[in-house]
């Protein structure tokens, strides 16, 4: 090979190694907790039901990234948007456990009315992969709600 044919096979190889990480990777930890205060503020200024709407309406693109989505959970578990799951809305999950037995939504209403800002550690299936992985997940609590957006691990 000449040396004209190896810089052009190691730019090709670059740029595919590269679009391959991209669509491995993940959303990051600043990722989750500007997307939650995108929300939160969102909510605090708009229509709440629209707001709601558009975070559970999965071909709204200003509400996902990579594999980043919000939920809102009133603080009696009952989900109020779903970025992931519109079937979801309305159902209270407060005993709903993750494959370890963590009632990680009773724990997040928990951490949300002592705490108000917070991250939380469970197991849950990526939307993206369908797959149980590790996943922390972003709080912040509005009023009588749990904003919250979450990364896999």
């Amino acid at each position: 090979m000449t040396f004209k044919s190896n810089v052009v096979m190691t730019l090709v190889l670059s740029t595919l190694m590269g679009a391959a990480l991209a669509a491995d990777g993940g959303a990051t930890k600043e990722d989750a907790t500007a997307m939650v205060k995108k929300g939160v503020a969102a909510i605090k200024s708009g229509s709440v039901d629209k707001i709601y709407g558009d975070i559970s309406d999965k071909a709204n693109a200003s509400w996902r990234h990579q594999d980043l989505y919000l939920v809102v959970y009133g603080l009696d578990g009952t989900v109020k948007a779903h970025g992931a799951n519109s079937k979801m809305i309305g159902k209270n999950l407060i005993e709903l456990k993750d494959i370890d037995g963590k009632a990680f939504i009773k724990e997040r209403v928990d951490l949300a009315k002592a705490q108000g800002t917070f991250w939380q550690d469970y197991k849950f299936t990526n939307p993206e992969t369908k797959k149980i992985e590790p996943k922390s997940m972003y709080c912040e609590k509005l009023d009588e709600t749990v904003v919250c957006g979450g990364i896999y691990k």
